[in-house]
């Protein structure tokens, strides 16, 4: 994706240009693509300011519905340019790229749904001593402006489920996609200017969390944040907003149980598929795998054989299942973390190596609770193994961690499954999947350091709404 001129930053509605620019990479062949213009404190401004005047001419439910679902069908008319966008920019095989694609417009039509859903409920305040005569319901009222902040490893999807609820909620929006995969947040941008959006509803601003994350944090005019990344920045995300609202998809190291009655070649192509998908760049990605020790040794095997089945190489190629995580840096760390476990006295059985930022899918066993690869979030295409011998052993090892974001058990014993949903710490259980399986329209968030709030277009639209009680005191007539 080459373009003449810097992109520019949306701001009311005008593409804006400044000097300071950064160039976007090819992930795979590290060439550049494209340059993107960063925004100041003075283009922060000017973009919540475009928002909050926005809120000032309130666009009608049948509006909101409108556009959104307008949008939902240019991202499929779209769907090539943008799966080989995402492909590109972001180094994710191309059919996952396009399923990506195929995601977002789902998200956005959920959306628009839910934009005419968003209700309140009856109080029944009569019921209390001396408000016989009122009658009491709630409505539920925009937030007002809200700053969304995305990652990288879901460029376009991610957006779409922040940006999607906001307006469906009737919220103005100040996007911050980030930094090394900001391309598909603006053509996603430059597709709601062609299904409608008035000036003001939708800006965007790129640049570093240091310099454009601290100004959207400091504004004092921003209702709401909603963010998806780090603990660390989510954590100082929370401390600065104050009274303010805030969603946090914050990551996790995301355990699945194999129990011993399991379909194992199931459960292994499945953790194959699941722990590299995304060059395990995903934050519900298959880390830890728990396996029970009556079928430890089989799974390991079938396991791996699942992992050296799967094609490693240019995201562009449709039959490639791993392509480059986002960096070199990044790949470099990984492998590091791979190697100290290894030292560690963990056992490698396939991977391990790295060519510049494409990572080797990488499978240990006999690992310890206290390596980096374990009780860390790795972010990359590795997976762990560990054996248990009860159930509540495995329960344990999996809420051994500072995050619950979700966890998965393979099984087909009814009360092992519904034991593991009671017992284990997390924001979701999937039975007989992975902990990375998602659906779209499901409530999506996790406890400890995985977050707070949910995601999903039904449950995102109540986080971006205020319930407000309305009394009406009514009299009866009086006789004559």
């Amino acid at each position: 994706m080459e373009r003449d001129q810097a992109c520019g930053l949306l701001i009311n509605g005008a593409w804006i240009h400044t000097e300071d620019v950064l160039e976007v990479r090819d992930k795979y062949s590290g060439e550049v693509i494209a340059r993107v213009c960063q925004a100041g404190e003075k283009e922060v401004r000017a973009a919540v300011s475009s928002a909050k005047a926005a809120l000032a001419h309130p666009m009608t439910t049948q509006q909101r519905y409108g556009i959104l679902m307008k949008l939902k069908d240019l991202l499929l008319e779209n769907r090539q340019e943008l799966g080989e966008l995402i492909a590109t920019e972001a180094g994710k095989p191309l059919k996952d790229a396009l399923a990506e694609v195929g995601r977002a417009a789902e998200t956005i039509r959920l959306s628009a749904e839910e934009a005419l859903r968003i209700t309140g409920e009856t109080v029944p305040v009569e019921g209390f001593p001396g408000s016989e005569n009122r009658l009491a319901f709630t409505i539920r009222v925009p937030v007002g402006v809200v700053c969304a902040i995305s990652p990288f490893n879901y460029p376009l999807n991610l957006v779409c489920h922040k940006v999607g609820p906001a307006l469906a909620a009737g919220n103005a929006v100040v996007l911050k996609p980030a930094s090394t995969t900001p391309l598909s947040a603006i053509r996603l941008c430059e597709l709601t200017q062609q299904a409608g959006l008035p000036d003001g509803w939708l800006n965007v601003v790129v640049g570093p969390g240091w310099t454009v994350g601290e100004a959207l944090l400091a504004n004092d005019d921003i209702n709401y944040y909603t963010f998806t990344g780090s603990y660390a920045v989510g954590k100082r995300l929370k401390e600065r907003a104050g009274m303010r609202k805030v969603t946090l998809e914050l990551g996790s190291n995301s355990g699945t149980i194999v129990h011993k009655d399991a379909d194992l070649e199931l459960a292994a192509r499945q953790c194959a598929r699941m722990a590299f998908a995304n060059a395990g760049q995903i934050c519900i990605s298959v880390q830890r795998i728990l396996v029970h020790e009556q079928i430890f040794d089989a799974f390991a095997r079938e396991l791996t054989a699942q992992t050296q089945r799967l094609v490693v190489g240019d995201p562009r190629e449709m039959t490639t299942d791993v392509g480059p995580v986002i960096c070199e840096q990044e790949a470099e760390r990984i492998i590091q973390w791979v190697q100290e476990a290894v030292e560690q006295g963990a056992k490698l059985l396939i991977g391990g190596t790295r060519q510049g930022a494409l990572v080797q899918p990488t499978v240990l066993a006999d690992v310890g609770s206290t390596m980096r690869v374990w009780c860390q979030e790795i972010f990359g295409p590795v997976v762990t193994l560990m054996p248990y011998q009860t159930i509540q052993e495995a329960i344990d090892k999996i809420n051994d961690s500072e995050y619950g974001l979700q966890a998965g058990i393979f099984t087909n014993a009814m009360d092992v499954a519904l034991e593991c949903a009671k017992k284990i710490k997390v924001g979701g259980i999937i039975i007989n999947d992975t902990s990375t399986y998602r659906a779209d329209n499901m409530p999506y968030g996790g406890v400890k350091n995985s977050g707070t709030g949910k995601e999903g277009p039904a449950y995102a639209v109540r986080e971006m709404t205020e319930s407000r009680i309305v009394v009406f005191n009514h009299r009866p007539p009086q006789g004559e």
